[in-house]
């Protein structure tokens, strides 16, 4: 099957820079909390008003009440608050409770006047009507009792008493807890839970598999290690056990390979690109740019030299006899332009002929106005209408060329889609690792633990540098343990040519051909599976529509039906997967699996992805009926 997928003033860390004169900035922290630094706190008790009751009545505190007075994480929250601001179960605290809710070991964070409700033996924490928020320290003796609806869960499964959201019965069946209706269970603080009076502890919820994931998912609250790592050592978190699976991405150059790699990065990841990454990109992208204005201008000039000789042996040949122009100097064409940018031009031109580019100040207010006229000109227009006729001219350049002066400026802050747009864009050391995993939860609440481990996997996308493939496959070293390869081939390589090292003319697509028979026979990837994408689907419909499969020698047996329901680019598509599939069952003799791909939607890169994951479920289905069915107990007597 084929699938289309207001400035505040710093403090310096120096002695000898500091001012007492300079104003303290407001965010400024100071730790009183050491033994020699109690004033803040011991001011706090002069300045609080006590009866003669509450002095009569006032018992000594215990070691443990003792400890919480003397060491309050924000005393200054304490004075902020006023005890009877806060409901816990559904009565306001005293100034003891207030206190000891927010100097023990894990208070609630920000604090707030309102109604919340606790779950003193498990530390589950939450507002009035709401599922939790937190995982605070159990057992404190705050509020009044916890009551059944105090989450205003409506899903008949009881936790120490409280009827549970609907988050949290989510939670529990991912986690593989039986919850039947009517089920009330009992949680402590270590996590361990049983049915409420019962005896035997079913488990510990904490020491779940995957759990920590699923709570994130869910916006559910997940403890620290010390409320669930207590008297047995600790029972290291699932995704930390399960080995993260290696995707082994290569291809050759334009491939795609690049584009696939940092969609990947901006679907899976909260921040894609660092700050580092951003500002190199920066440069890549005004050095390119200045690449494809000299490459039109270039291609320009050719044009233009073009129309000028068929203009002067129209004249030469008049019927007159009179060649009108003399040397056609001041004849003007579709591709003229006038003598402000033609000073532009040339001075670009000059650059490119001395392959300095790279030195061009990128950042140059006075060039982009000039660009970005030059871009608008008809001239440019023509030549850029006829970029298939010069050197390589990318798909991507009309997207930067579009935004010539925005890029230009100082200021420019390339965004995600910049980045993904841009070329040449690696990583320092060759080598590019993004860690991901597919983090939208499963939307069955029956969920089976196959399908949860499946969800809960980790995946590291690998891409080696282009640059050396061909002559050098050391790099292999780093895929012993892949669990697949994922082979790039861009659609509308068929009628791209380049020279060789020895001189010779060859066709990107049959040097393709020839990088895929050499990285599917090699050792380190026997038995290892293989996804082809086809990338560029979208700019190879519109190819093939003008510049026949044939014109590589691996298609000239191209013959599309006439009449037939499929689009020609569909039908080309298919015969290029059925071509390499051909040949990777004569190399391997198994079983190549192929996908389109537009590098440039990120849905459908998912999908790609997601594709990948489908092939490695079904590898490791495969190897497990295997083993099942050449068990003994499988044969009957009657088989022999």
């Amino acid at each position: 099957m084929f699938h289309d997928h207001s400035r505040t003033p710093s403090v310096s860390s120096r002695a000898s820079d500091f001012s007492l004169t300079s104003p303290i900035p407001p965010n400024m922290i100071f730790d009183f909390s050491g033994p020699d630094h109690s004033y803040p706190f011991l001011h706090s008790l002069q300045s609080t008003s006590y009866s003669a009751f509450d002095l009569a009545t006032r018992k000594s505190p215990t070691n443990l009440e003792a400890q919480q007075i003397v060491k309050p994480e924000n005393s200054n929250a304490i004075h902020q608050l006023s005890p009877e601001d806060i409901f816990v179960n559904g009565r306001p605290l005293n100034r003891k409770e207030l206190i000891v809710l927010q100097s023990c070991p894990s208070p609630p964070k920000k604090l707030k006047p309102g109604n919340y409700w606790y779950d003193k033996h498990s530390g589950f924490w939450g507002k009035q009507g709401q599922k939790p928020t937190q995982i605070i320290t159990p057992l404190l003796k705050v509020g009044d009792y916890l009551k059944s609806d105090a989450s205003n869960g409506r899903t008949e499964v009881y936790i120490n008493g409280r009827e549970i959201s609907k988050a949290e019965l989510r939670m529990l069946k991912l986690a593989g807890v039986r919850c039947p209706r009517n089920w009330y269970f009992w949680v402590n603080e270590d996590g361990s839970y049983q049915e409420e009076g019962m005896r035997n502890i079913q488990g510990n919820l904490w020491r779940k598999a995957g759990l920590k994931l699923i709570c994130a998912l869910l916006s559910l609250p997940f403890p620290s290690k010390s409320f669930y790592s207590r008297g047995d050592p600790l029972v290291f978190d699932y995704l930390e056990q399960k080995a993260i699976q290696k995707l082994l991405l290569i291809g050759c150059v334009r491939s795609g390979t690049s584009t696939i790699f940092k969609q990947a990065k901006i679907v899976y990841k909260e921040i894609p690109f660092s700050e580092d990454e951003r500002e190199n990109g920066k440069l890549l992208i005004q050095r390119n740019l200045y690449g494809y204005i000299g490459t039109l201008v270039k291609g320009r000039e050719c044009f233009e030299e073009e129309c000028l000789n068929e203009l002067k042996k129209k004249h030469s040949y008049d019927e007159t006899g009179v060649t009108g122009c003399g040397d056609g100097n001041d004849e003007k064409t579709t591709y003229s332009i006038c003598p402000r940018l033609k000073i532009l031009s040339d001075w670009l031109l000059n650059i490119m002929e001395s392959g300095v580019l790279e030195a061009v100040p990128t950042s140059n207010l006075a060039h982009a106005p000039l660009i970005d006229e030059l871009w608008s000109t008809a001239a440019f227009q023509e030549t850029f209408n006829r970029r298939s006729e010069l050197e390589r001219l990318p798909t991507v350049a009309s997207y930067f060329l579009e935004q010539a002066v925005d890029i230009l400026k100082p200021d420019y802050k390339p965004s995600d889609m910049d980045i993904l747009y841009a070329e040449g864009f690696t990583s320092s050391n060759g080598l590019s690792y993004v860690d991901f995993s597919f983090t939208e939860p499963p939307d069955d609440d029956d969920i089976d633990s196959d399908d949860l481990h499946d969800f809960l996997q980790s995946y590291q996308l690998i891409r080696s540098p282009v640059k050396g493939y061909e002559e050098n496959l050391k790099w292999l070293e780093i895929s012993e343990d892949v669990g697949i390869v994922i082979f790039c081939v861009s659609l509308i390589d068929y009628d791209q040519f380049f020279i060789d090292s020895n001189g010779n003319v060859v066709n990107q697509m049959r040097f393709n051909r020839t990088f895929f028979e050499k990285i599917v026979t090699h050792p380190t990837f026997d038995q290892i599976d293989f996804l082809l994408l086809l990338t560029k689907f979208d700019l190879f419909e519109e190819k093939i529509e003008q510049v026949p499969l044939s014109l590589c020698g691996w298609f000239d047996d191209f013959h599309p039906p006439p009449n037939h329901t499929s689009s020609l680019g569909q039908s080309g598509f298919h015969y290029i997967a059925v071509k390499f599939k051909k040949l990777y069952s004569a190399l391997t003799g198994r079983r190549l699996y192929v996908s389109s791909v537009n590098c440039l939607e990120g849905s459908s890169v998912d999908a790609a992805l997601k594709y990948v994951r489908e092939i490695l479920k079904w590898k490791k289905e495969e190897g497990e009926y295997w083993d099942y069915s050449t068990d003994e107990s499988f044969y009957s007597d009657e088989d022999n």
